[in-house]
């Protein structure tokens, strides 16, 4: 036979269904082998189909129980001031209304000894319109709220009672009257479009709001309008009534929101943490790719007397590659089958599990498009990793494949595999950002995750001439351990790949957790003033001073004049139609700003472009602009911002740009006006207070008691409690990421246990020479461990310098702090390392061991 392929077989589609022929009857002796192979792709895709579907499940929740988070159809929402008669008339035309009022405040027990920030809420009788608020006791809403015995009634979270000790029944001051708790808030429909809060509820008639006195000129208070529209749009025609509204009243500058985006932070969030998982989840694949390569490269070492016989009766190198890149994605398949169903099921698994603690219904159900998504993520990583082994076993000659038992060669593969490797690898990191919620995060992690691969390449190559230049020692198991680094089959290169990535991924979060907390904790927390002040009406500013003076005469004290306002144009363009010059930094733009003016500039401020305005100025009104938000935005001096405050559009040129050092935690603003710019404009104040020195928890508390009992509507915020609960929220967070982005670690132990199984091969051999020549069991677990100790700790020094760049470029770069290397973390990573490669290498080499010098000889 002059040729392996029949010659009446021309055409390519019977070559490849020649070849799948061969490929499936080769797969018939099952998948000794792969089994690595399918975990590793299983789990990338199972890691990436879930989280995606689990965040599709989870905006769909919030789309499907938007009217109950949302409160209504539409929420029309102003700051400062209710709607004018003018305003209400035109929303009774939409449908039914329902008004609700929510700010902080303080409230205190009955005989003042205690008192606790709370997160006000003031409804009408119409509230909810859509949802059910639910009190422990069954009761209704409008009769727990009602007044009695001329007390007003409240409900409250069980936070609250317990924060207070206080119990049902028991009465709270507020502001300037008495509330009476009636009940305990169960479930609150529509708690999510509160977004961040720093107290617990607490509920009262809006019929109750005048007697507290809590709503004055300027206060900050937010009037919500919710509204059932008569009759109910769907989804697609609520942006035409909101166009319609805005339209009606082109002047009223309310925050419209439908139940479309009923809460578009969490939605955000939701994106960007899906984004990161997905992200973890490729880099779970990618090293998975590794032990993808790893098995076809044993797998062709085990097939080599099969491809030199196909070779031997004329079959070419494409029909041979033809016949294993069959084998590999029939293969690659079973493990993305395997991670498509674990994909379907996480959300219907998550959705039970976290039921209880989640803060809407998960809209369980099977997503076609983000299970697409895992197959094609899954493909591209087989198909990455799978083509440079097959390319090479192309052109190895027979000669070549029955005499060498170790690898191929260092030869690359022809450059068709290279470019088709190449074009693989730039679509799946394509396809990644294109993709993204954040394409710049995307394309730095990506880069980063690539760079650290090629990295690792390049420190597995030095380890093995490091090792090859090192002198001769005269310990005989730490030579052999020496020698087995760089020797012809190395487990280097494998071991460095499979945990470098998971390790530098882990030791980077770790070091952004841990340089978070100690931002928070230490540095914010010594910069930061003892508390914040807010809703001091002018006619007390004063006497407010004075009272601060004299219980705290060593304090530090700054007042500044606070208004809230939203961005309503940026050189005549509305905001929700400006572009900024840096995706995803249109934060300024987003809901409603603090806003102050002052004759000189702030402290903790740099100037560092334009001229400040002089105190006596009156002319144009003036705008300094956070340097770093007119960068993102694109703004420049010269530029006119318009601001809607009380109800009053404001323009204003951009004077100057400030470097503001917003970790202190001080009086800070994005917005500094020049003072004719409110003329008469009724406002509150702002005040902090802080010491040089550490001062005892109890004379804070005192001070707080004080302020609490002289100036009732007065809201005071503790830092040190603030700084706490942010500090427990990202606690909880930074477990949740460390949690999900084990799944790397996970699968680098795979590629790590497939390594190993891959070279056992090699070391029966070598073992079973060693014995014959008279080395003993312990001498050779000894080598072997020194081994696997020194490519553990090389991997784990490798980790810790990669992840700690990486985690220097996150806290430095992007959120611009201060950056300290852990040295716990350190620690860690280096245990970890070689834990895992110790502890896997030695049970493998156990097993070794105890192979039989006989059968291992005669095959020789």
């Amino acid at each position: 036979m002059s040729s392996f392929v029949p010659a009446n077989v021309h055409s390519s589609h019977q070559t490849f269904k020649l070849a799948s022929r061969f490929a499936l009857r080769e797969l018939r002796g099952g998948l000794s082998g792969f089994y690595i192979f399918i975990a590793c792709i299983a789990l990338g895709v199972a890691a990436i189909a879930g989280v995606t579907s689990v965040s599709r499940a989870l905006t769909d929740g919030i789309a499907n129980e938007g009217q109950a988070i949302l409160g209504g159809d539409l929420s029309f929402s102003l700051i400062h001031r209710q709607a004018s008669t003018e305003e209400a008339a035109f929303l009774d035309t939409l449908g039914s209304i329902s008004r609700v009022a929510t700010l902080r405040a303080m409230s205190r027990r009955a005989d003042n000894s205690d008192q606790a920030l709370v997160e006000l809420k003031a409804v009408d009788n119409a509230y909810p319109l859509y949802g059910s608020l639910d009190l422990v006791s069954g009761q209704a809403l409008d009769d727990a709220l009602a007044k009695s015995d001329g007390v007003w009634g409240a409900v409250a979270d069980l936070a609250l009672l317990a924060r207070l000790d206080v119990s049902v029944g028991d009465t709270l001051a507020l502001g300037r009257t008495n509330v009476r708790i009636n009940d305990v808030i169960e479930t609150e429909p529509d708690k999510l479009a509160g977004g961040m809060e720093f107290g617990p509820r607490l509920m009262i008639s809006d019929a109750a709001v005048a007697e507290t006195e809590l709503v004055q000129p300027g206060s900050l208070v937010r009037w919500h309008y919710r509204v059932r529209l008569s009759p109910a749009p769907g989804l697609g025609d609520l942006e035409g009534v909101v166009e319609e509204a805005k339209a009606a009243q082109p002047d009223t500058a309310w925050r419209i929101r439908s139940r479309a985006n009923a809460s578009p932070g969490l939605q955000r969030s939701i994106g960007r943490f899906a984004q990161f998982l997905t992200l973890v989840g490729l880099t779970a694949l990618v090293v998975g790719g590794v032990g993808v390569a790893n098995a076809i490269r044993a797998y062709l070492e085990t097939k080599r007397e099969v491809i030199a016989s196909f070779k031997c009766l004329g079959a070419t190198g494409d029909f041979v590659f033809r016949i294993y890149l069959i084998q590999m994605l029939v293969i690659a398949l079973i493990g993305i089958g395997i991670g498509l169903v674990i994909g379907a099921a996480i959300p219907f698994a998550a959705g039970a599990a976290l039921s209880s603690v989640l803060p809407v219904q998960l809209a369980t159900g099977i997503y076609p498009a983000e299970l697409g998504l895992g197959l094609v993520y899954g493909l591209l990583t087989a198909f990455a990793f799978a083509l440079w082994p097959l390319g090479r076993a192309h052109d190895v000659p027979p000669t070549a494949l029955f005499r060498d038992i170790v690898t191929g060669g260092a030869k690359l593969p022809r450059k068709r595999y290279l470019a088709a490797t190449a074009v693989t690898v730039i679509l799946l990191a394509g396809i990644a950002i294109l993709l993204s919620h954040d394409k710049f995060i995307a394309t730095v992690y990506i880069g980063a995750s690539a760079g650290a691969f090629i990295l690792l390449v390049l420190v597995a190559r030095v380890i093995m001439s490091v090792a090859r230049r090192l002198p001769s020692v005269r310990s005989t198991e730490l030579r052999l351990a020496i020698a087995n680094i760089h020797r012809p089959g190395a487990l280097t290169p494998s071991v460095v790949l499979s945990l470098g990535l998971g390790l530098s991924l882990l030791v980077a979060l770790a070091l952004i957790d841990g340089n978070l907390r100690r931002e928070l904790t230490a540095t914010m927390a010594d910069k930061a003033p003892s508390f914040f002040f807010v809703d001091i009406q002018s006619h007390e500013r004063d006497a407010f001073e004075n009272l601060l003076q004299t219980e705290a005469p060593d304090g530090e004290l700054r007042s500044v004049p606070m208004l809230r306002g939203r961005i309503v144009s940026l050189n005549d363009i509305p905001a929700d139609e400006f572009e900024p010059a840096q995706e995803g930094s249109d934060w300024v733009l987003r809901g409603d700003r603090g806003i102050t003016y002052e004759s000189v500039m702030p402290e903790n401020s740099k100037l560092v472009a334009g001229e400040w305005w002089p105190e006596d100025y009156s002319g144009t009104p003036l705008v300094s602009f956070d340097e770093e938000a007119a960068t993102d935005l694109g703004l420049n001096i010269g530029d006119k911002v318009t601001v809607n405050v009380l109800g009053r559009e404001i323009s204003a040129e951009i004077a100057n740009f400030r470097d503001i050092e917003w970790q202190s935690l001080s009086i800070n603003f994005v917005m500094v006006f020049s003072p004719n710019t409110f003329a008469g404009a009724p406002h509150a104040h702002l005040m902090t207070l802080g010491w040089e020195d550490d001062v005892p928890t109890e004379t804070e508390l005192a001070l707080l008691k004080t302020v609490s009992t002289t100036y009732p509507t007065v809201t005071s915020v503790r830092v040190k409690d603030a700084i706490a609960q942010v500090n427990d929220l990202v606690a909880q967070l930074a477990w949740a990421i460390r949690g999900a982005s084990s799944i790397t670690l996970i699968a680098s132990v795979l590629v790590l246990a497939g390594a190993l199984a891959a070279g056992h091969r090699n070391r029966i051999y070598d073992a079973v020479i060693l014995k014959t020549i008279g080395a003993t069991r312990p001498r050779l677990i000894l080598a072997y461990g020194l081994e696997y100790a020194i490519l553990g700790l090389t991997t784990a020094v490798f980790a810790l310098v990669a992840g700690g760049i990486a985690a220097w470029f996150v806290i430095t770069q992007i959120m611009e702090g201060s950056f300290v290397l852990l040295p716990v973390t350190a620690a860690s990573a280096a245990l970890i390392a070689l834990v895992l490669t110790v502890g896997f290498g030695l049970i493998g080499t156990w097993r070794i061991l105890g192979e039989k010098p006989a059968p291992v000889l005669r095959n020789l």
